[in-house]
């Protein structure tokens, strides 16, 4: 059974979805209170700004993203599986997650700079992750060209917000496939 997420929780997806639909600065306090059935006030019970309730929208999901993903890589069996495992997780997430995608895309520069320099930090982690496995499966690849690999694959997975036109399932294979195909491991998803 699916733990109930918590009010903070549900506040930060309720205002994904309204950055998503109408970007950061077209959502008032007031919108993001009547769309969580509370007063507009009542969300600086939660968080202290609009400002810090994107700041930890985007800081939470980089650091879910590292943190899975490391997981995933380190119990892999070899460095293919590893690469298999990671571009599953980043399909399963971008499935979830399309709001928090438009968000970052659009809203990036509404994010506080200390906010924003950690979320970069958490991302170059997280395409370094990429990266190093990419090398360990394509030996002599550069570490250039394996950053750029890894960029490649997020941008196509990424895509589902605009792409997503199947049901999450038949993305999900579809999106693994040509994430696996583009980056020359082995499909999960024939």
């Amino acid at each position: 059974m699916t733990p109930q997420p918590s009010r903070r929780e549900q506040i930060l997806a309720t205002a994904a979805e309204l950055f998503a639909a109408r970007g950061f600065h077209g959502v008032s306090v007031a919108d993001l209170g009547a769309a969580c059935g509370i007063s507009g006030p009542a969300l600086y019970k939660h968080f202290p700004s609009k400002d810090a309730l994107l700041a930890e929208m985007l800081v939470s999901i980089s650091e879910e993203l590292l943190a899975v993903g490391r997981a995933r890589a380190a119990r892999a069996a070899d460095p293919t599986a590893a690469v298999t495992a990671l571009i599953e997780w980043h399909a399963d997430f971008a499935l979830r997650h399309r709001p928090l995608i438009v968000v970052q895309d659009r809203d990036w520069e509404s994010l506080p700079v200390a906010a924003r320099e950690q979320v970069r930090a958490l991302q170059r982690a997280y395409v370094d992750l990429w990266a190093d496995r990419l090398r360990l499966v394509h030996p002599g690849l550069d570490a250039d060209t394996a950053h750029a690999m890894a960029h490649a694959a997020f941008g196509l997975i990424n895509s589902t917000p605009h792409s997503g036109l199947l049901p999450d399932a038949p993305m999900h294979a579809l999106l693994c496939r040509m994430a696996a195909g583009a980056l020359g491991v082995p499909a999960l998803h024939p």
